[in-house]
């Protein structure tokens, strides 16, 4: 990935507010200057423009071309762009699918940040037209933080409806004017197809906007790259990302359903280091298409921690790449869901963070009973449960306060506080953890809970039993999280939000200096 760094002799202005017009195509300054000639010449940006792993003083620039052609990438603190701070280019070539990601360095704290990308024809020189995103550095001291998070997007077949909106849940979130969102995984449904229709129980018709990739279920790296362009077809999708830095992870059906990297799932063989051919092209797919950085020496590693100022640091898990393939049954009773490297990363990030609040963004919840996921029903821990068990322990003895887990997958939203005096394994400080989602698939019930962490369910909403499960996006069961963190006082306020933006359930949590975290207030 390419860095660039931006000079230090800028001024300060404040954000300006943005308009529908600047997430056009610019209209000022050199990137937006094309060379004379018919339009079909220019290259084009194919889909739409997104940052994401913006931390203290960076952040990742990605777009996509028509074809063969040089991302050009210029920054300001101005929408008008009167005074560039930085510029930089990286090519956009077919190994990459014409995808191309920029890392920013030495940006300012607490600064909104206006980005302008241009693709240039490499063979013509040919200059195609601008497109202007934003995004907000994370903040100095005393700035408060306003966050989303969410995940599952065009599940079950439920893809783009036009006539019904779209991908509504993205328009609803950036109302809302999020610093950043948390994309808790399955950006995809790589195993699932879109069709032309869909019935509804109600007797009308789900019609769907359909592509070839879309057809089938991915088993080659076009068509795993084909979900992820499907996504940049609707227009709240491209809307929010152009003005909303994303923190990236992924789950499940990134690559295929309850996937764990031992299995077997196609006759596609694997790769010299065993690696399964399916998982590796969903890998390469993923970070083709995300604007996530590169972290460790390990290629392709989704697990990283983002600082975003002094009251929060993210760690972003990864619970499919390092985990038994046991589905939590049969005689051996061992079993691991992060893997002895990655947990060991955890304990000791959070051990060593001095961020007010630690959250952990999960893939998966930790208490909701599973065979794929961690809970396995009532009693002590066992097989994978165990690694859950050490991490907890080692978060008490270590002394790490403000822990909060966010997770989404499950289709439906829930709070669930976990209580050491109502567990089996009794061995950690209570904390929260906040289920949100679907932005865009089936809704489902809420499931059973266990009690090896004593989990209690303060809020749950999803499908009843008289609406069934895979209920459709119409409906209105679509779900995201919204956490605000004041910058005077460090209480963290968790919201649990519907597609039409109402206030679900949300807690005001009093950031601790000793380990037990208390609650001041919860509103229905």
């Amino acid at each position: 990935m390419a860095t660039l760094r931006a000079s230090r002799a800028w001024t300060r202005r404040q954000f300006l507010v943005r308009s529908t017009s600047s997430l056009a195509v610019a209209a000022l300054g050199t990137l937006a200057k094309p060379s004379i000639s018919r339009a079909a010449d220019r290259p084009q940006i194919a889909g739409g423009i997104q940052s994401g792993d913006v931390s203290d003083g960076s952040a990742v620039i990605w777009a996509r071309a028509d074809r063969p052609a040089r991302m050009q990438v210029e920054c300001a603190t101005v929408e008008s762009f009167k005074t560039i701070m930085a510029s930089a280019s990286r090519d956009a070539l077919p190994d990459a699918d014409f995808t191309a990601k920029l890392l920013l360095n030495d940006l300012p704290s607490g600064q909104d940040i206006f980005y302008r990308v241009r693709f240039d024809d490499i063979a013509t020189g040919i200059a195609g037209e601008s497109r202007v995103g934003h995004f907000r550095t994370a903040p100095a001291a005393g700035q408060s933080i306003k966050f989303v998070w969410s995940g599952d997007v065009a599940g079950q077949g439920w893809g783009i409806d036009i006539s019904r909106g779209g991908y509504r849940s993205y328009r609803t979130m950036l109302e809302n004017r999020p610093d950043f969102f948390i994309h808790s995984g399955d950006h995809i449904y790589a195993d699932c197809t879109v069709p032309s229709e869909q019935k509804l129980p109600n007797g009308e018709t789900w019609r769907n906007l359909v592509t070839e990739e879309k057809a089938d279920a991915a088993h080659t790296l076009a068509q795993f790259r084909g979900n992820y362009k499907y996504n940049h077809l609707d227009e709240h999708f491209r809307a929010f990302h152009a003005e909303v830095p994303m923190f990236a992870q992924w789950d499940d059906h990134e690559v295929t359903n309850d996937w764990s990297p031992t299995g077997s799932y196609d006759d596609a063989g694997r790769e010299d280091d065993g690696t399964p051919r399916l998982v590796s092209r969903a890998r390469r797919a993923f970070f083709d298409f995300m604007p996530i950085r590169d972290v460790g020496k390990r290629q392709g590693r989704v697990y990283r921690k983002i600082a975003y100022g002094p009251l929060l640091d993210v760690f972003m898990i990864d619970m499919r790449s390092y985990r038994d393939d046991s589905w939590n049954k049969g005689e051996d009773h061992r079993g691991w869901i992060l893997g002895a490297e990655q947990l060991a990363w955890l304990k000791r990030e959070l051990a060593a963070s001095r961020a007010t609040w630690k959250v952990i963004a999960a893939d998966l919840p930790i208490g909701l009973v599973s065979l794929d996921a961690v809970a396995l029903g009532n009693g002590a821990p066992d097989r994978r449960e165990h690694e859950i068990a050490d991490l907890l322990g080692s978060i008490k003895r270590a002394g790490v306060r403000n822990i909060v887990w966010l997770t989404a997958d499950m289709h439906y939203t829930a709070a669930h506080y976990y209580d050491p005096n109502k567990a089996q394994f009794r061995d950690f400080e209570p904390f929260w953890e906040f289920v949100s989602g679907p932005l865009h698939a089936g809704t489902w019930g809420p499931g059973e809970l266990d009690n090896t962490f004593g989990p209690v369910a303060m809020y749950q909403n999803g499908c009843s039993e008289a609406q069934g499960e895979n209920l459709a996006p119409c409906f209105g069961l679509q779900f995201f999280g919204r956490v605000d963190i004041d910058g005077a006082s460090g209480v963290m306020t968790v919201t649990l939000k519907d597609v039409d933006n109402r206030d679900l359930w949300s807690v005001d949590i009093v950031p601790q200096p000793q380990p037990r975290p208390a609650v001041v207030a919860q509103h229905s």
